[in-house]
Parts: C-alpha cells; structure tokens; sequence
C-alpha cells in the first residue's frame, strides 16, 4: 500500500528546509563556524535556567492555565509598558509553545482552506510553510532591493490582494533582510488593513535587535486599541532561550476565550517551570538584551566591512535583526554554493534559496555570535570569495 498517497495533500507538500539541509550536511564537521541557524552562542543565562529549575524542584509539574500563568501575563504587560510606552492588560497576552506555534494559531483562527494570506518575501520560511498546511494560499509581496538596503513597496502588497485575501504577515525587523520597516511605511500597511478589512500577523520577535536607536518602529506607534492585529513573538532571541520552546501573542482581549480554546486542542498549556523562567528573562532581563544587541552591532559591522573589502559583495548594512544577507558575484547557485562554503572555508551560511521568492541569489550570515568567531567566519569567506 501507498501509505504516502493516502495523506492530506498539504501535508505531502510541506516543504523540505533548505537550512536543515545545510545543516545536515555540515553537522559534525571539525571546527567548523556554524552560522545558519537563526540563534546565538550563548546558552541561557542562570537567572533564567535557574528560576525555571527551582519551580520543577518545588513541584510545579502539573496541569496549568492554558492562558499562561498570571505571573508571566502580568511580567509581559510590564515588559510592554516599559519598552512600547504603552499600558496593556495581562488579558490581552497568552503563552504559547514558541514563536512558531504562536504563528500557528494566528493561522488557525484567521484562514484556512480557500484564503489567501500575503506575507513579505525575501521570508523566513515557516509562516509560508505553515499556512500551505493549514490549506489557506501564502501570497509572497517581494521587498525592493538597493545599495541603500531593502524597502517594501506598499502599493505592491494593495495589488496583491484578491476576495480571497484575509490577512498580511509582516515580520520587521526581517529575517532574512534586516529591512524594518519605518513608523509612515507601518501606517499605511495598518491604513490598507482596515480599508479591506484584513488582519496583519506582526512578528516583532527582533524588535529590540535595532540598530537605529532602543528598539524598532512598530506597529504598537500606530494602531488603535480595536485594530485587528495580532502580535506573535518568542523568548527565543532577546534571552538565547531557542530549545525552550516558549512564546507568546498579544491580542486583543475579546479574543482570549477563542485562543484559549485553540491553546487546549494544541498543547494545552505550556509548562509551568518554563514560564517561571520566561518571568524572569522578562524582568530581569533588559540588560542581558542591551549587552547582546551591542555584541551584535560590533559583529554586524566586522562582517560588512570583511566581505565588502572583497570588492565582490553585495551587502548593505541591515538596520535590524542579526544576519547579514548578501550576494557574491558569480554564485548563481546559492545552495550548491553553501555546500562548497562548507566544505571549502569551513563555514556554515543558509542559501537565499531557502528564503523563497527574491531570495535565491543570497545568503544568510547569522553574525549573533562572539567577536573573535565571527571575524574568523567572516576572513574565511572573504578569502573562499577572493579564491572564485
């Protein structure tokens, strides 16, 4: 028997990443610097790990609100409060399972099986992966490239959009680009939102990896309370909390009821030793976040400045997130050129490929990494690049 056949047909087409398969093939491979992973160096700090610890040795083992517990509701309304000026209610935020399954359940409630959902391409390429699963058509809208860096073109996101369409993924800061978008481009994104009655999925995970000033534009500067946007994020980057796997939304505070219906038939409340240390990464944790964006901004600037000196590089400066996305002139196949990067210069970079359309000619260098590694990474490939 076939038993592949016999499957949903979007589970068949649920696409292979082409980071993992990167990944796999470099797995293991004497020193060397892994940089396609969207994650840092740095295992979780002990202010962390350890709250998260004394709540599994007290017992905290058990069944807990689906919501999330109320300390780490009131925890993330006081982390707003501090870095988005703006009060909000712990009833307007529910703990999920990681940035991923919070993506997943803004799908589950707002398309599905004959809608259209358009996200901003170069993309990382989970959301569009995840609503192909979940029967709803991902609609890429591809940033504009240029020597002064990515911008998105928002009339081009109004032409894509058909009776079928009935939301708009926006991740800024961008993984892959580091394009983030300004307060006038997020106004006029929300203002063709409510004119066709969408939502917008806002991803904001590296909102405060920014390199403009203490954090990004975001769509908090300029939505009204009834707006209907829903904000996914995760503990992942700002707190090297990536094998956590805890995450939150933000949403308005009619919706709690219907979110937490989806939370119990999806995993039906995340630990509660986790979230005791997702509590702590959220008050104790600003300056952990100041010292790594700092590292981060060093590092960015170390490899910009390398491979632009190889004069066959095209890379401009990414205004946010972690990862330099750049072009070398003649790769044409990137992911047969991350291959030989591997075996050649003993680096490890994600292909643009993987980042779907706009992506192709690319790379990613995730540069969230210690100074003295990332300026070796950086050395080897400029020389791998000067050797073409």
């Amino acid at each position: 028997m076939n038993q592949l056949s016999h499957l949903r047909a979007e589970a068949q087409r649920a696409p292979e990443s082409g980071i993992v398969a990167v990944m796999s093939h470099g797995r293991g491979k004497e020193g060397l610097i892994p940089l396609w992973a969207g994650e840092g160096d740095l295992p979780t700090p002990a202010f962390i790990s350890d709250a998260a610890a004394s709540s599994l040795a007290a017992g905290e083992t058990f069944y807990t609100w689906q919501r999330g517990i109320p300390e780490l509701r009131a925890a993330l309304a006081r982390y707003y409060g501090r870095h988005f000026g703006r009060t909000f209610a712990p009833e307007e935020f529910i703990a999920t399972n990681g940035g991923m399954h919070a993506i997943q359940l803004a799908l589950d409630a707002v398309a599905g099986h004959g809608d259209e959902v358009i996200y901003l391409s170069p993309a990382w390429p989970n959301f569009a992966a995840a609503a192909g699963i979940a029967g709803a058509t991902p609609v890429p809208v591809v940033l504009d490239a240029s020597a002064n860096g990515w911008t998105c073109d928002v009339e081009k996101i109004a032409a894509a959009i058909t009776p079928s369409t009935r939301a708009i993924f926006v991740n800024t800061p961008s993984n892959p680009t580091g394009w983030t978008a300004d307060r006038e481009t997020l106004a006029s994104i929300l203002d063709l939102a409510r004119e066709r009655g969408l939502w917008i999925v806002a991803d904001e995970i590296y909102s405060l990896f920014y390199y403009g000033g203490t954090r990004a534009p975001s769509f908090i500067d300029v939505m009204e309370p009834d707006d209907r946007i829903i904000f996914v994020n995760s503990f992942s980057k700002n707190w090297a909390m990536t094998g956590w796997r805890v995450g939150w939304l933000k949403i308005h505070p009619e919706l709690q009821q219907v979110f937490e219906n989806l939370m119990q038939y999806s995993i039906s409340g995340v630990p509660a030793f986790l979230q005791k240390g997702a509590v702590a990464a959220l008050d104790e944790g600003d300056a952990f976040i100041a010292e790594q964006v700092e590292r981060a901004r060093a590092a960015r600037d170390i490899v910009c400045d390398r491979l632009r000196s190889t004069g066959r590089v095209e890379l401009s400066p990414p205004a946010g997130a972690f990862y330099a996305f750049f072009k070398i002139d003649g790769a044409e196949d990137t992911t047969a050129a991350a291959f030989d990067i591997i075996d050649r210069a003993n680096v490890g970079l994600a292909p643009g490929t993987a980042f779907g359309v706009g992506g192709e000619s690319y790379f990613r260098f995730c540069f969230h990494r210690r100074l003295d590694e990332v300026e070796e990474a950086a050395e080897r490939l400029a020389r791998w690049i000067e050797a073409r």
